[in-house]
């Protein structure tokens, strides 16, 4: 049995492309997985940004008595979210560069792909003008506090409707069987023009799952060391707490 995939050359199946094809990607899918493992990373990832999010809202609620942790917490989330990015932005780059088995997964909804480009920015306008208010201090308000307001609020709809959009996904993911994965593994390495290769069997542990956890950990240890750096900044915000309350949302 074993000299006959040795000698003859089929097409490729899920039992053929394990460890050979790792190492003759250069290593590639022992450090990330491959579609498998980026969806994993991304999924992980995701997860953890509900959970933040979810107590940030809290703090938005209370703000008057929850500001400092408002403060922390939109901090702390910018490690996760800079990994949410990465690993999105690394599966629309391979989509679009047309890597076989990227192609083969195929792209996200069309919805969610138009949305993307609009959370990134955003992303950048919510987290670029939270940092300079808390640089700048109460002094800041004004402008700069009113474009923070509205930007979050947009930002918090597109990403409700972003996490509704992928909340199938999610469900699918922790439903399907490693076998049927394995399965649709196989049925993309036999499509015409996806290359050919199944990826490392999904029936079998996903390689690269150390590297995707040290990531995410990364992530937290640069969000929260991020805001620990900049806590006696809080300060000048936390001493007129009900001011700001007053000003945030009147």
């Amino acid at each position: 049995m074993g000299s006959d995939v040795r000698h003859s050359r089929p097409h490729p199946d899920i039992s053929a492309s394990g460890p050979t094809m790792a190492r003759s990607r250069g290593g590639r899918w022992v450090l990330t997985g491959g579609t498998e493992g980026n969806e994993r990373l991304t999924v992980v990832t995701g997860v953890l940004l509900i959970v933040l999010l979810a107590a940030l809202g809290v703090t938005i609620v209370f703000i008057g008595r929850l500001l400092w942790w408002h403060l922390f917490l939109g901090l702390a989330l910018m490690g996760p979210v800079a990994l949410k990015v990465g690993s999105t932005g690394y599966r629309f780059m391979r989509y679009y560069a047309a890597e076989p088995r990227y192609r083969a997964k195929g792209p996200p909804p069309l919805a969610l792909r138009v949305l993307g480009p609009v959370l990134l920015g955003l992303t950048a306008v919510v987290f670029a003008t939270g940092v300079a208010l808390l640089l700048l201090g109460p002094s800041s308000r004004g402008t700069l506090l009113l474009v923070h307001k509205v930007s979050f609020i947009c930002w918090a709809v597109v990403t409700a409707i972003h996490i509704a959009g992928h909340l199938p996904e999610l469900a699918r993911f922790h439903r399907v069987s490693r076998q049927v994965r394995a399965e649709l593994n196989e049925l993309r390495s036999l499509a015409p023009g996806f290359g050919g290769a199944a990826e490392p069997p999904a029936s079998t542990p996903i390689a690269g799952s150390g590297a995707r956890w040290l990531s995410v950990a990364t992530a937290v240890a640069i969000g929260l060391l991020l805001a620990a750096i900049l806590v006696p900044d809080f300060h000048a915000w936390t001493a007129g707490s009900a001011l700001f309350h007053h000003h945030h949302f009147h």
